[in-house]
Protein backbone atom coordinates (compact mmCIF):
# COMPACT_ATOMS: atom_id res chain seq x y z
CA UNK A 1 0.00 0.00 0.00
CA UNK A 2 1.45 3.37 -1.00
CA UNK A 3 1.34 5.42 2.19
CA UNK A 4 2.23 8.65 0.39
CA UNK A 5 -1.28 9.02 -1.00
CA UNK A 6 -2.88 8.91 2.42
CA UNK A 7 -1.36 12.07 3.85
CA UNK A 8 -3.63 15.07 3.67
CA UNK A 9 -2.15 18.33 2.45
CA UNK A 10 -0.16 16.73 -0.38
CA UNK A 11 -2.11 16.97 -3.62
CA UNK A 12 1.09 16.23 -5.55
CA UNK A 13 0.84 12.65 -4.28
CA UNK A 14 -0.61 10.15 -6.78
CA UNK A 15 -4.40 9.93 -6.92
CA UNK A 16 -5.11 6.38 -8.09
CA UNK A 17 -8.89 6.66 -8.44
CA UNK A 18 -10.80 7.26 -11.70
CA UNK A 19 -12.91 10.40 -12.21
CA UNK A 20 -16.22 8.52 -12.57
CA UNK A 21 -17.69 6.56 -9.66
CA UNK A 22 -20.93 4.56 -9.86
CA UNK A 23 -23.29 5.46 -7.01
CA UNK A 24 -24.36 2.48 -4.87
CA UNK A 25 -23.08 0.14 -7.58
CA UNK A 26 -25.23 1.01 -10.59
CA UNK A 27 -27.19 4.10 -9.61
CA UNK A 28 -30.88 3.43 -10.13
CA UNK A 29 -30.54 0.72 -12.79
CA UNK A 30 -30.28 -2.13 -10.27
CA UNK A 31 -31.12 -2.57 -6.58
CA UNK A 32 -28.66 -0.34 -4.74
CA UNK A 33 -25.86 -1.76 -2.62
CA UNK A 34 -26.16 -5.29 -4.02
CA UNK A 35 -23.68 -7.41 -5.94
CA UNK A 36 -26.12 -7.32 -8.85
CA UNK A 37 -25.63 -3.55 -8.96
CA UNK A 38 -21.84 -3.91 -8.92
CA UNK A 39 -21.98 -6.40 -11.77
CA UNK A 40 -24.17 -4.06 -13.83
CA UNK A 41 -21.94 -1.08 -13.10
CA UNK A 42 -18.90 -3.06 -14.20
CA UNK A 43 -20.71 -4.11 -17.38
CA UNK A 44 -21.14 -0.39 -18.15
CA UNK A 45 -17.38 0.06 -17.88
CA UNK A 46 -17.17 1.53 -14.39
CA UNK A 47 -14.01 0.69 -12.43
CA UNK A 48 -14.97 2.36 -9.16
CA UNK A 49 -18.09 2.13 -7.05
CA UNK A 50 -19.56 3.90 -4.05
CA UNK A 51 -21.45 1.91 -1.42
CA UNK A 52 -22.85 2.32 2.10
CA UNK A 53 -21.67 0.19 5.02
CA UNK A 54 -23.07 -0.32 8.51
CA UNK A 55 -23.04 -2.91 11.30
CA UNK A 56 -25.38 -5.79 12.00
CA UNK A 57 -26.38 -6.57 15.57
CA UNK A 58 -23.54 -9.11 15.78
CA UNK A 59 -20.90 -6.82 14.28
CA UNK A 60 -20.85 -7.88 10.64
CA UNK A 61 -20.19 -5.07 8.16
CA UNK A 62 -22.85 -5.15 5.43
CA UNK A 63 -24.27 -2.83 2.78
CA UNK A 64 -27.33 -0.68 3.51
CA UNK A 65 -27.98 3.02 2.97
CA UNK A 66 -30.98 3.72 5.19
CA UNK A 67 -31.12 3.11 8.92
CA UNK A 68 -34.18 0.96 8.30
CA UNK A 69 -34.68 -2.00 5.99
CA UNK A 70 -38.13 -1.13 4.71
CA UNK A 71 -37.32 0.85 1.54
CA UNK A 72 -34.78 -1.51 -0.02
CA UNK A 73 -35.77 -4.97 1.21
CA UNK A 74 -38.63 -7.06 2.52
CA UNK A 75 -37.32 -6.51 6.05
CA UNK A 76 -38.61 -4.05 8.61
CA UNK A 77 -37.07 -1.84 11.27
CA UNK A 78 -33.46 -1.01 11.96
CA UNK A 79 -30.91 -3.06 10.06
CA UNK A 80 -28.61 -2.83 13.05
CA UNK A 81 -31.14 -4.70 15.19
CA UNK A 82 -30.78 -7.94 13.19
CA UNK A 83 -27.99 -10.48 13.17
CA UNK A 84 -26.21 -11.16 9.92
CA UNK A 85 -27.85 -14.59 9.83
CA UNK A 86 -31.25 -12.89 9.64
CA UNK A 87 -30.13 -10.09 7.30
CA UNK A 88 -28.65 -12.57 4.84
CA UNK A 89 -32.11 -14.11 4.31
CA UNK A 90 -33.70 -10.84 3.16
CA UNK A 91 -34.78 -10.06 -0.39
CA UNK A 92 -33.02 -6.82 -1.34
CA UNK A 93 -33.99 -6.93 -5.01
CA UNK A 94 -37.75 -7.31 -5.45
CA UNK A 95 -38.44 -3.69 -4.45
CA UNK A 96 -36.51 -2.57 -7.53
CA UNK A 97 -37.82 -4.90 -10.24
CA UNK A 98 -38.79 -8.51 -10.81
CA UNK A 99 -35.53 -9.63 -12.46
CA UNK A 100 -33.72 -8.94 -9.20
CA UNK A 101 -36.12 -10.81 -6.91
CA UNK A 102 -34.24 -12.72 -4.24
CA UNK A 103 -31.03 -10.68 -4.48
CA UNK A 104 -29.56 -10.67 -0.96
CA UNK A 105 -27.80 -7.80 0.80
CA UNK A 106 -24.02 -8.37 0.67
CA UNK A 107 -21.36 -8.19 3.33
CA UNK A 108 -18.36 -5.93 2.79
CA UNK A 109 -16.33 -9.13 2.52
CA UNK A 110 -18.43 -10.23 -0.48
CA UNK A 111 -17.95 -6.82 -2.11
CA UNK A 112 -14.20 -7.09 -1.51
CA UNK A 113 -14.12 -10.45 -3.29
CA UNK A 114 -15.93 -8.96 -6.28
CA UNK A 115 -13.74 -5.87 -6.46
CA UNK A 116 -10.46 -7.69 -6.08
CA UNK A 117 -11.40 -10.38 -8.58
CA UNK A 118 -12.37 -7.75 -11.16
CA UNK A 119 -9.78 -5.06 -10.48
CA UNK A 120 -12.42 -2.60 -9.26
CA UNK A 121 -12.00 0.20 -6.73
CA UNK A 122 -14.32 1.22 -3.94
CA UNK A 123 -15.49 4.26 -2.01
CA UNK A 124 -17.02 2.94 1.22
CA UNK A 125 -19.33 5.42 2.89
CA UNK A 126 -19.45 4.70 6.61
CA UNK A 127 -23.18 4.94 7.31
CA UNK A 128 -23.67 4.39 11.05
CA UNK A 129 -27.01 3.89 12.69
CA UNK A 130 -27.33 6.93 15.01
CA UNK A 131 -25.44 6.32 18.22
CA UNK A 132 -22.97 3.86 16.67
CA UNK A 133 -20.71 6.36 14.88
CA UNK A 134 -17.43 5.39 16.53
CA UNK A 135 -18.13 1.65 16.58
CA UNK A 136 -19.12 1.63 12.91
CA UNK A 137 -16.16 3.75 11.80
CA UNK A 138 -13.77 1.47 13.64
CA UNK A 139 -15.32 -1.76 12.35
CA UNK A 140 -15.51 -0.62 8.73
CA UNK A 141 -11.91 0.58 8.74
CA UNK A 142 -10.57 -2.59 10.36
CA UNK A 143 -12.55 -4.78 7.96
CA UNK A 144 -11.40 -2.81 4.93
CA UNK A 145 -7.76 -2.90 6.03
CA UNK A 146 -7.91 -6.65 6.50
CA UNK A 147 -9.87 -7.44 3.35
CA UNK A 148 -7.70 -5.38 1.03
CA UNK A 149 -4.26 -5.63 2.57
CA UNK A 150 -3.96 -7.81 5.66
CA UNK A 151 -3.74 -11.45 6.60
CA UNK A 152 -7.45 -11.80 5.91
CA UNK A 153 -7.02 -11.16 2.19
CA UNK A 154 -9.50 -13.01 0.00
CA UNK A 155 -8.31 -16.59 -0.59
CA UNK A 156 -7.16 -17.07 -4.16
CA UNK A 157 -7.48 -13.34 -4.90
CA UNK A 158 -4.31 -11.62 -3.68
CA UNK A 159 -4.36 -7.91 -4.39
CA UNK A 160 -1.74 -6.72 -6.84
CA UNK A 161 0.89 -4.64 -5.03
CA UNK A 162 -0.32 -1.48 -6.77
CA UNK A 163 -4.04 -2.03 -6.25
CA UNK A 164 -5.34 1.06 -4.44
CA UNK A 165 -7.15 0.56 -1.15
CA UNK A 166 -10.76 1.64 -0.66
CA UNK A 167 -11.49 5.29 0.04
CA UNK A 168 -13.43 5.63 3.31
CA UNK A 169 -15.90 8.50 3.59
CA UNK A 170 -18.59 9.71 5.97
CA UNK A 171 -20.77 12.68 6.86
CA UNK A 172 -19.99 11.87 10.50
CA UNK A 173 -16.63 13.22 11.76
CA UNK A 174 -16.83 10.87 14.75
CA UNK A 175 -16.98 7.87 12.41
CA UNK A 176 -14.02 9.14 10.38
CA UNK A 177 -12.01 9.80 13.55
CA UNK A 178 -12.58 6.21 14.67
CA UNK A 179 -11.59 4.97 11.20
CA UNK A 180 -8.46 7.11 11.34
CA UNK A 181 -7.47 5.64 14.70
CA UNK A 182 -8.20 2.05 13.62
CA UNK A 183 -6.58 2.06 10.17
CA UNK A 184 -4.64 5.30 9.65
CA UNK A 185 -3.13 4.18 6.33
CA UNK A 186 -6.52 4.03 4.59
CA UNK A 187 -7.46 7.24 2.73
CA UNK A 188 -10.46 9.17 4.04
CA UNK A 189 -12.92 11.70 2.62
CA UNK A 190 -15.21 14.08 4.50
CA UNK A 191 -18.73 14.15 3.05
CA UNK A 192 -20.61 17.47 3.14
CA UNK A 193 -24.15 18.51 2.27
CA UNK A 194 -23.55 22.01 3.65
CA UNK A 195 -20.36 23.99 4.20
CA UNK A 196 -20.66 24.14 7.97
CA UNK A 197 -18.27 26.22 10.04
CA UNK A 198 -14.86 24.56 10.32
CA UNK A 199 -15.38 21.92 7.64
CA UNK A 200 -11.94 22.34 6.05
CA UNK A 201 -10.16 22.38 9.39
CA UNK A 202 -12.07 19.22 10.34
CA UNK A 203 -10.96 17.52 7.13
CA UNK A 204 -7.35 18.31 8.05
CA UNK A 205 -7.75 17.13 11.64
CA UNK A 206 -9.16 13.84 10.34
CA UNK A 207 -6.21 13.44 7.97
CA UNK A 208 -8.53 13.39 4.97
CA UNK A 209 -7.29 13.04 1.41
CA UNK A 210 -10.52 14.37 -0.09
CA UNK A 211 -13.63 16.46 0.47
CA UNK A 212 -16.81 15.09 -1.14
CA UNK A 213 -19.58 17.68 -1.52
CA UNK A 214 -23.09 17.94 -2.87
CA UNK A 215 -22.51 19.01 -6.47
CA UNK A 216 -24.27 22.37 -5.90
CA UNK A 217 -21.72 23.41 -3.27
CA UNK A 218 -18.81 23.47 -5.66
CA UNK A 219 -17.71 26.78 -7.11
CA UNK A 220 -14.27 28.09 -8.00
CA UNK A 221 -13.70 29.62 -4.56
CA UNK A 222 -14.52 26.44 -2.64
CA UNK A 223 -12.58 24.26 -5.05
CA UNK A 224 -9.54 26.53 -4.81
CA UNK A 225 -9.65 26.34 -1.01
CA UNK A 226 -9.72 22.55 -1.12
CA UNK A 227 -6.98 22.23 -3.71
CA UNK A 228 -4.75 24.80 -1.97
CA UNK A 229 -5.13 22.71 1.17
CA UNK A 230 -3.73 19.75 -0.73
CA UNK A 231 -6.99 17.79 -0.82
CA UNK A 232 -8.91 16.24 -3.70
CA UNK A 233 -12.43 17.41 -4.57
CA UNK A 234 -15.29 15.04 -5.39
CA UNK A 235 -19.00 15.68 -6.05
CA UNK A 236 -22.21 13.74 -5.58
CA UNK A 237 -24.67 12.95 -7.16
CA UNK A 238 -23.91 14.16 -10.68
CA UNK A 239 -26.67 13.02 -13.03
CA UNK A 240 -27.02 15.79 -15.64
CA UNK A 241 -24.62 16.44 -18.52
CA UNK A 242 -24.57 20.20 -17.90
CA UNK A 243 -23.63 19.63 -14.26
CA UNK A 244 -20.87 17.22 -15.19
CA UNK A 245 -19.47 19.65 -17.74
CA UNK A 246 -19.51 22.48 -15.19
CA UNK A 247 -17.74 20.44 -12.53
CA UNK A 248 -15.14 19.05 -14.90
CA UNK A 249 -14.54 22.58 -16.15
CA UNK A 250 -13.92 23.70 -12.57
CA UNK A 251 -11.39 20.90 -12.10
CA UNK A 252 -13.17 18.37 -9.89
CA UNK A 253 -11.21 15.18 -9.24
CA UNK A 254 -14.16 12.79 -9.00
CA UNK A 255 -17.85 12.58 -9.90
CA UNK A 256 -20.28 10.14 -8.29
CA UNK A 257 -23.26 9.38 -10.52
CA UNK A 258 -26.48 7.40 -10.72
CA UNK A 259 -26.53 7.74 -14.51
CA UNK A 260 -24.14 5.00 -15.49
CA UNK A 261 -26.16 4.73 -18.71
CA UNK A 262 -25.53 8.41 -19.55
CA UNK A 263 -21.84 8.88 -18.76
CA UNK A 264 -19.10 6.77 -20.34
CA UNK A 265 -16.42 6.43 -17.65
CA UNK A 266 -13.76 6.09 -20.36
CA UNK A 267 -15.30 8.74 -22.63
CA UNK A 268 -14.31 12.33 -23.43
CA UNK A 269 -15.29 13.58 -19.95
CA UNK A 270 -13.12 11.02 -18.18
CA UNK A 271 -9.92 13.04 -18.30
Amino acid sequence: MNDTLHHSGDRSAPWPYPRWIAHRGAGQLAPENTLAAFRLGAAHGYRMFECDAKLSADGVVFLLHDDTLDRTSNGHGLGSDLSWSDLSQLDAGSWHSRPYAGEPPPTLAAVARFCRANGCLLNIEIKPTPGTEAATGRAVALAAAQLWNGPGRVPGQPAPPDQPPPLLSSFQPEALAAAQAAAPALPRGLLLETLWTGWLETAHTLGCAAVICDELLWDQTTLSRVHRAGLRALAYTVNETASAERLIGLGLDGLITDRIDRFDPQGPMST
